[in-house]
C-alpha cells in the first residue's frame, strides 16, 4: 500500500509555520500581560539568580511593551522564516541554541539582578545563523543561495546589528544582542557533517 506524496506547496508552508506560530505566540502573550493583572516580565532572565535562569526559555516570549514587541516582530519573522526554510526540525534546533547561549551569556555578563525580556536575542541569533551558515560544512549544494541570502541580509540588517551591540542606549541588552548571535553562529556549524550535501 502507499501513500500519496505531500505536495512540495504543503512541505513549505509547514515549515515556514513555525517562526509564524511563535511570533503569533509573543503577540498572544502580550496580549494577555496587558490584560491581566500584574506583569509577565518579572519571568525574564534575571542576572545572577538562579530562579531567573527560566527566563532562558520564557523571556524571548516576553516584551516589555508594545513597541518593544513590534520592533522585534518584521526582523523576527523576516530572519525567521530564512531560517525555517531549512525545515521545521532545523528552525528548533537554531531557536534552543540561539535561546541557551544567548540566555546564559545575558545571565552571566549582565549586571546582578538585571532583568532581561524580549525576542532581540533570538532576532540576533537568526542573523549570525544566515550569515554564518555559508561557512559550515555540509552545505556544498546550496552553498551559493546562502551566500546570497547571507549578502541581502547583511545589507538590510548588518548596519542595526552592530548598532544593537556597541552602540545600544540605556535599558537596552547588548548583551543578549551579541549572545544570540554568537548562538546563531556556533548553530549553523552544529548538526552538519563535511561532505554531506543538503
Amino acid at each position: 500500500m502507499t501513500t500519496p506524496a505531500v505536495p512540495p506547496r504543503q512541505h513549505a508552508l509547514a515549515r515556514f509555520a513555525s517562526p509564524v506560530l511563535l511570533l503569533l505566540a509573543m503577540w498572544v502573550i502580550q496580549l494577555a500581560d496587558a490584560v491581566l493583572p500584574g506583569s509577565f516580565s518579572g519571568f525574564g532572565v534575571r542576572s545572577w539568580d538562579l530562579a531567573g535562569l527560566g527566563g532562558i526559555v520564557l523571556g524571548p516570549l516576553l516584551h516589555a511593551s508594545w513597541t518593544h514587541l513590534i520592533a522585534n516582530s518584521v526582523p523576527f519573522l523576516v530572519l525567521g522564516l530564512l531560517v525555517a526554510v531549512e525545515g521545521t526540525r532545523r528552525f528548533w534546533t537554531v531557536t534552543v541554541i540561539v535561546a541557551v547561549v544567548g540566555g546564559l551569556g545575558t545571565w552571566i555578563f549582565n549586571a546582578p539582578g538585571t532583568l532581561t525580556v524580549g525576542a532581540s536575542g533570538l532576532v540576533f541569533g537568526y542573523f549570525g545563523y544566515t550569515v554564518m551558515r555559508v561557512f559550515a560544512p555540509g552545505r556544498v549544494a546550496h552553498r551559493v543561495l546562502y551566500a546570497v541570502i547571507a549578502l541581502v541580509v547583511i545589507a538590510v540588517y548588518g548596519g542595526s546589528m552592530l548598532a544593537g551591540v556597541f552602540g545600544v542606549s540605556s535599558g537596552v541588552s547588548w548583551q543578549a544582542h551579541l549572545f544570540g548571535a554568537v548562538g546563531g553562529a556556533l548553530a549553523a556549524f552544529i548538526g552538519t557533517r563535511p561532505g554531506r550535501s543538503e
